[in-house]
Parts: structure tokens; C-alpha cells; sequence
């Protein structure tokens, strides 16, 4: 609140300064005198993004430090109650670089929308640091990813099957939230956060129950939200597996005591296993889902695309123009505000369903991509479930890590003294 009053004093002393401005222009000297240059001060929200950015970076470099220098569970678990604190309930869960894919998808698609620096820099700065370090963001920074660090006491396992086949919802999720946002429907994130409710301390009912029910789970369940939800970890887990640097569990030999992978909140760990491509049925499956691949996207997209005008009604304009037809072909509807509001603005129904049929048109083709996007991860998970590699000793699987450094603790080679 204090920061919504401050904000609206610099902008009433902004207003009086240029109405005065305007009421007594400066004079119009003769004698070559130039005025002296006046700075003005940052706006009050400006400042408060620059901070924003600062402390994003500072933090993301502190975990790296701590993971690949210190390997310091201690130095992440501090880091989550700062981010929670801070971008959590002091920044009210707005400042979130999982909500900038929309703005990021937005400008992307629609030239008159001005994506601001610090959105573009919330969206870039977690994929640089997974390119070269992996899930940074996701250890302590991203506040959605801490508050379930923070509540998490143990953890039941969930079966590679069933987390398999649930790690296919974030993707489902990232698709129909660029779906909505290229068409300019609405931004899905922003509207199922979860835990916006809980940061703010208020707002929709129904989103509240289900914010608490995630933390609920994530007392029991690893991080819940960031395995089968967040659309921005999907993202971030392609760019960690092509990361520069690996994360290893210790610089130490590793005695395969087996103690990190019973530790790993998220099943991140691979255990050691000799290659098992080498028989004949194991290759030809791999050839033949390889093949399966364009089959899988091509399905995909046009299975979602054949529902296009279904999702459309999504869109404001869609929904309204159903509703005038409805009205049109229903004596006894009942007239809702939007429609009262239509009709008292004088506007026609013909020029409306020029517009819809615009909108159904983008959302055939974008309806086509978020499909196929689906499709194409169902055909490569199935075929990367099908890889298999050998391992001699316990590895990170970096795409899925998120850390955590629970398996620094756990690791007897790191409780060494050197």
C-alpha cells in the first residue's frame, strides 16, 4: 500500500510540473543563453524494477556459487526464504519470469505491444543462466519454486511411470498458454498462479484453496508445481541440458552408496546401469519412434486444430458474438451485461463477426502449433524413454534437477574434510 501512495505523489508532482510548465513558459532569450540541464529523477516503479533485476542476478550467481564452489545446501535453502519474502510477499508474486512467457509471446505476435526491458530481462536472464549452469532459478530464486522448498518435510516417490507421463502436462500448459497469448485471449499463467492468492493474502477464492492445496502436497511431494505444472521449468529444462557445466554431486570419487538418490526431492538422479540399446528389439524400437516422431507432431496439431473455434470462445469478442446469436435465436434469453453493453455502445453485429472471424482464423493456425507442440513432446519423451546410456557411478539428470543441493548433505565423499 505504501508503495501504491508514493507512486501515485511522484506522479501528481509530475502532472503539476508540466501544467505549470505549461502556464509559464520559460522566456525566449536573445542573448545566446542556454538553460542548464535538468535531470529528472527515476519513477518510482522504475526504481523498484532496476532493484528487481539486481537482485535476480545477485541471487542466481550466489546459488551457482553454491552449488558448483561451496556445494552448500545451507547458502540455497537462505536464498528461498529471501526470494519468498522479498519477490513473494513484498513484490506481491508480480515480479515472475515464469508470467513473462506471455509478454515475451505477446510482443512476438502483435507489433503494437512494447515489451518492457525488465520483463524481457525476467524471461532472458534465467535462460542464460541454464545455458550455462542449469536450473539456477529454480534452486532458490523463482519464489513459486522456494515457498515449496521451504514447507517440503519428506517425500513419498512417485513412480518414473506416472512422473513420466505427468511431465508432459507443463508442456500442455507452456502450448495453450502461447495459444492464448499469440491470439491476445488472455494470459493463462497470470490467471491459474496458484499461489498469487497466498502472496497477496487475498483475492479469488478458488485459486486460494488450490495455492494451499499445492503447498499441502509439496509438504509430502517434492516441489509439485515445478515438476508437473510450471510451464517456464519445461522451458528451462531443454536449455540446462545443453548447459556448459554440469552439476555433479561431488568433486570427489563417488563409492555408489546410493545416499544422493534417496535424498533427490524431484527423481533427478540416475542410478548406474550398463547399456541396454544394444539388443536388437531395443534399437529397432528407438528407429521406429524416431520415425513416429513427425507422426506424433502432425497428429498432435491437427487434433488441437480441429477444436480451434471450441477454444476460440476463450476470446472476449467470440464469447460476446455467441451470445448475441443466442439472444438472436432465443426469444427468452436472458440479456447479460455484456450484451446490454454491446447494444447501448450502438455497435453492429455484423462488424463484430468480422472481427470474430479474424480471431478464428488466428486460432486455427495457432491452435495447429500448440498441437503439434504437444504432439511433437508425447513422440519425444517416448523416444527418450527408450535411450538408454551407460553410467558407472550416480549422475544429475540436469533437465530435471532443480538444485535443491539436498544431495550435497547426503553425499559422504562431501562431509570429507580436505
Amino acid at each position: 500500500m505504501h508503495k501504491r501512495i508514493l507512486t501515485y505523489i511522484a506522479l501528481a508532482g509530475t502532472s503539476l510540473q508540466a501544467m505549470a510548465e505549461a502556464r509559464f513558459p520559460k522566456p525566449d532569450f536573445t542573448s545566446g543563453y542556454e538553460y542548464p540541464e535538468i535531470l529528472h529523477g527515476m519513477p518510482f516503479e522504475q526504481l523498484w524494477n532496476v532493484v528487481d533485476i539486481v537482485l535476480l542476478i545477485g541471487m542466481m550467481c550466489l546459488v551457482t556459487w553454491a552449488a558448483y564452489k561451496k556445494r552448500s545446501r545451507k547458502v540455497i535453502y537462505s536464498t528461498s526464504i529471501i526470494s519468498v519474502l522479498y519477490f513473494g510477499f513484498f513484490r506481491s508474486g508480480c515480479i515472475c519470469s515464469v508470467g513473462s512467457i506471455q509478454n515475451v509471446v505477446l510482443a512476438l505476435t502483435d507489433s503494437t505491444y512494447h515489451l518492457p526491458w525488465f520483463v524481457a530481462l525476467l524471461f532472458l536472464v534465467p535462460i542464460i543462466f541454464a545455458l550455462l549452469f542449469g536450473r539456477v532459478f529454480c534452486a532458490g530464486v523463482c519464489p513459486l519454486g522456494a515457498i515449496q522448498e521451504l514447507v517440503n518435510v519428506r517425500n513419498f516417490r512417485i513412480s518414473r511411470a506416472v512422473s513420466s507421463a505427468l511431465s508432459i502436462i507443463p508442456w500442455m500448459y507452456l502450448a495453450f498458454t502461447i495459444l492464448y497469448a499469440a491470439t491476445r485471449s488472455q494470459f493463462l499463467i497470470c490467471r491459474f498462479d496458484p499461489f498469487i492468492g497466498i502472496f497477496r493474502l487475498g483475492g479469488d477464492m478458488g485459486m486460494i484453496i488450490f495455492g494451499i492445496a499445492t503447498l499441502l502436497l509439496s509438504t509430502v511431494v517434492g516441489r509439485p508445481f515445478c515438476q508437473f505444472l510450471c510451464p517456464y521449468g519445461a522451458l528451462l529444462s531443454v536449455f540446462s541440458s545443453l548447459s556448459w557445466k554440469k552439476l555433479e554431486i561431488t568433486n570427489q570419487k563417488c563409492i555408489n552408496c546410493a545416499l544422493c538418490s534417496k535424498s533427490c526431492p524431484v527423481d533427478a538422479i540416475r542410478t548406474p546401469q550398463s547399456n541396454k540399446n544394444t539388443d536388437t528389439k531395443g534399437i529397432r524400437r528407438v528407429i521406429l519412434l524416431a520415425i513416429l516422431l513427425p507422426f506424433f507432431t502432425l497428429a498432435g496439431g491437427m487434433l488441437v486444430g480441429e477444436n480451434s473455434d471450441a477454444l476460440s470462445r476463450a476470446h472476449k469478442d467470440v464469447y460476446l458474438y455467441d451470445l448475441l446469436i443466442e439472444q438472436q435465436n432465443n426469444p427468452e434469453f436472458e440479456e447479460t451485461i455484456e450484451v446490454e453493453t454491446f447494444h447501448a455502445m450502438g455497435r453492429k453485429i455484423e462488424d463484430l463477426q468480422v472481427q470474430v472471424e479474424d480471431i478464428q482464423k488466428d486460432f486455427k493456425v495457432w491452435s495447429w502449433i500448440a498441437g503439434a507442440l504437444i504432439g511433437f513432446v508425447i513422440g519425444f519423451k517416448l523416444l527418450k524413454l527408450s535411450l538408454k546410456r551407460r553410467r558407472r557411478t550416480y549422475e544429475i539428470l540436469n533437465a530435471h534437477c532443480t538444485m535443491c543441493g539436498k544431495c550435497f548433505n547426503y553425499c559422504p565423499q562431501n562431509l570429507k574434510k580436505i
